[in-house]
C-alpha cells in the first residue's frame, strides 16, 4: 500500500494524523477553558465523557491516531538519516532559512510524549481509570475532575512541567501544522505563506488557552476558585 511503502505516503499518515490531533486539542482546550469559570460546568462535561461506551472508543482512537503518528514519525527520521548517510556530519552550522523546530521534531516528540504520560497518569488514570475499575481508592473521586486540575497544579513541579510540555507542543505545532499544509499540496507561494501565517496564529492561541489554565489554577486566580470557595479568593 502506497500510504505504508512510499515516503509521500507516510507523510500524508503523518499530516492527516497530525491535524486530527490538533482538533482534539482544539476540543480539550475548549473544555479545560469551562474548568476556569464553573466548577459545576466541567464537572458535568468529565461525567459526560466519562467512562461511556462512546468515551472509551473515541480514547480508543484517539491512542491509535496518535500511536501512528509517533511510529511514522520514528520510520520518516530513520528514512531521513539514512537517505543523508555520512553527509549529515559534515555540515555543523544550521541553515538560515531552516527552523530550529523543524530540525528537532523528533526531540520534540520525545518532550511531548513523555508529558502525555505524565498528563495520562494524572488525569485519564485517575478518572476514565478510576470509573472503569471503581474497586480501587481514588481521591479526590473519578467524577470530580475539577478537584484532579485543583491538586495537580497546586503542586509547583507540575507547573513547571506542564509549562514546558506545552512550550514544546508548541514548537512542534507551529512546524507541523504548516508541514501538513505542504504534504496536501496546498503550498502556492501565495496561499502557502498565508497558511503558515495562520496555523502559527491558531497554535499559539491554543497554546495559550492551556497555559492560562495551568497558571490560573497554580496562581489561585481562576474565576471558578472563588465561586467554588462562595467569595472572592483575592488572589487576582
Amino acid at each position: 500500500m502506497w500510504l505504508n511503502n512510499s515516503s509521500i505516503g507516510r507523510k500524508v499518515v503523518m499530516a492527516v494524523t497530525g491535524m486530527a490531533l490538533i482538533l482534539f486539542l482544539t476540543f480539550h482546550c475548549c473544555m479545560n477553558v469551562v474548568a476556569l469559570f464553573s466548577k459545576e460546568g466541567y464537572n458535568m462535561i468529565c461525567e459526560l465523557l466519562g467512562a461511556n461506551w462512546y468515551a472509551v472508543a473515541a480514547t480508543m482512537g484517539l491512542a491509535f491516531l496518535a500511536l501512528v503518528h509517533i511510529v511514522y514519525a520514528f520510520i520518516l527520521t530513520a528514512q531521513n538519516r539514512k537517505a543523508r548517510g555520512g553527509s549529515r556530519y559534515e555540515v555543523t552550522d544550521r541553515p538560515k532559512k531552516v527552523e530550529w523546530a523543524s530540525q528537532n521534531m523528533l526531540v520534540l516528540g520525545l518532550i511531548i510524549l513523555l508529558g502525555l504520560l505524565l498528563h495520562l497518569f494524572n488525569f485519564w488514570y485517575n478518572m476514565m481509570f478510576a470509573e472503569l475499575f471503581p474497586s480501587i481508592h481514588f481521591d479526590p473521586s473519578p467524577a470530580d475532575g475539577f478537584g484532579k486540575i485543583v491538586n495537580t497544579f497546586s503542586n509547583p513541579v507540575y507547573v513547571v512541567l506542564y509549562v514546558v510540555w506545552i512550550a514544546a507542543i508548541w514548537l512542534h505545532l507551529s512546524h507541523g501544522f504548516w508541514s501538513a499544509i505542504q504534504t496536501f499540496g496546498w503550498n502556492g507561494k501565495t496561499w502557502f505563506c498565508r497558511w503558515k501565517a495562520i496555523g502559527l496564529v491558531y497554535v499559539t492561541l491554543l497554546m495559550l488557552g492551556f497555559l492560562v489554565v495551568v497558571l490560573a489554577f497554580a496562581f489561585g486566580c481562576a474565576p471558578s476558585l472563588c465561586s467554588a470557595a462562595g467569595s472572592c479568593c483575592g488572589a487576582c
